[in-house]
């Protein structure tokens, strides 16, 4: 094993075993917060007046599933330097009253969250994480919660039952997703095994947002072990490389900033999504504390880069025809570079050139993914993130099979590729001239 095939194999386990410890949105921003954490990174609340310093390292987060870290510049900062990814991944919400009763089981009450891939999540075994919310002296708490055991199951249908299973069959959530939790009646409620997981009282609970997880732990596949398969590499894979990216660059001009939302796989549109107050107001509140009013801010905005980093379809070897005759990803291929002329991807041909530029200088491979024309693709934070704030923006991932199944499969090389990518671009700077050149220090 060559010294680059063994730092790709050592950053592909890294991912792992992040992602075994992140089954859900709130526990992936914990984790990231106590990396953070460990680098000196000082926890801010949006609450309360902020007092940055230069060269000081900050993280704020917002609902417990988004989080913005950046660190200041010693000396009086150019723009900013943004990635941006995703914390949440399509899976099934646990609702209010969770309990379903009927011919001698109980089953958990679900509803479908994002563009689930429903037919892969047939017996598998499951479990439930989330957020706790508790009735408390001063008021109310949070607690997080992760069912660590195999304690759910989703039985499909035998084909005896089904003749028409392997014929096309068109599920309803309500009547064939919801998993086996006990037999009927049940000794304790799915609540009251939360809150003892959580150790808290049952009687405290006020509320809780919990979701289905896969049990099954992430693995190298492949004859050389060159794949990865693992449940939620969409976007965890690039958010994690991004992250290592972040924590070794050095930048002397411009603020470097690590961004990860909530909500994107349902369009954003929440108070911790990408298309919420969070970014644009955390900007506002870095410039206006070194005396910076709106003008500097905008001045600041056009000398700013954001790398949109959301994971990308590479071909499928069963089903070549749904790619585009030219743009075929690959996995372990290099990072991908997404365009999309209606501009669900932001990428363009300036923002590109920037973006291969600097793959270039961190000596890594790049490659492109264009929708098949008749076929239609998906969208990510880019485009949404610009109509809060409008840098340069481009659109990029890691090339994956199976996207949105609760078992997906990425490259194992392609995670390293970006880290080597991210530590490049938060440690280079981007100036804007009179002829709107662009200069990348």
């Amino acid at each position: 094993m060559t010294e680059t095939e063994s730092r790709c194999r050592e950053s592909a386990q890294k991912l792992l075993d992040f992602i075994q410890e992140s089954p859900d949105s709130f526990h992936t921003v914990k984790n990231v917060s106590d990396m953070l954490k460990k680098q000196g990174f000082v926890q801010l609340q949006e609450s309360m007046e902020w007092k940055l310093e230069r060269g000081g390292s900050y993280y704020v987060t917002r609902s417990g599933s988004s989080l913005i870290a950046f660190t200041i510049p010693r000396q009086p900062f150019s723009g900013f330097q943004m990635i941006c990814s995703h914390t949440d991944s399509p899976s099934f919400k646990i609702k209010e009253i969770p309990e379903l009763e009927g011919s001698g089981y109980v089953r958990l009450n679900v509803e479908k969250y994002g563009g689930v891939f429903l037919g892969s999540w047939f017996d598998r075994p499951l479990s439930a994480a989330g957020r706790l919310l508790l009735r408390t002296p001063e008021g109310i708490s949070s607690v997080l919660v992760n069912i660590d055991r195999d304690l759910l199951i989703i039985p499909s249908l035998a084909v005896h039952l089904n003749r028409e299973a392997n014929d096309g069959y068109k599920y309803q959530v309500q009547k064939d997703l919801c998993p086996l939790y006990a037999q009927s009646p049940g000794k304790r409620t799915f609540l009251a095994l939360a809150a003892e997981e959580a150790q808290v009282k049952e009687e405290d609970l006020l509320g809780a947002d919990l979701y289905l997880y896969n049990r099954q732990k992430g693995t190298f596949t492949g004859a050389e072990e060159e794949f990865i398969s693992s449940p939620r590499l969409d976007d965890l894979q690039c958010l994690f490389a991004s992250l290592l990216g972040f924590l070794r660059a050095k930048n002397q001009k411009s603020v470097k900033m690590f961004c990860a939302f909530d909500n994107e796989e349902v369009g954003s549109r929440s108070r911790q999504g990408a298309a919420s107050t969070f970014l644009p107001y955390t900007l506002e509140r870095i410039c206006g504390s070194f005396g910076g009013g709106r003008e500097k801010l905008m001045a600041a905005l056009a000398s700013s880069f954001i790398v949109s980093a959301d994971n990308a379809h590479a071909v499928h070897p069963a089903y070549p025809e749904k790619s585009d005759a030219q743009n075929r990803p690959r996995m372990n291929g290099g990072i991908v570079i997404k365009y999309n002329a209606n501009q669900k991807y932001t990428t363009d041909g300036r923002s590109a050139a920037v973006f291969k530029l600097l793959c270039e200088r961190a000596g890594v491979p790049w490659q492109t993914y264009v929708n098949h024309s008749d076929v239609a693709g998906g969208s990510t934070l880019g485009n949404i993130l610009n109509a809060q704030v409008s840098p340069y923006t481009v659109d990029i991932g890691l090339a994956q099979l199976a996207m949105h199944s609760p078992y997906e499969t990425a490259g194992a090389k392609d995670g390293w590729y970006l880290e080597q990518a991210a530590e490049k671009f938060y440690s280079s700077s981007l100036a804007v001239d009179e002829n709107e050149t662009l200069v990348l220090e």
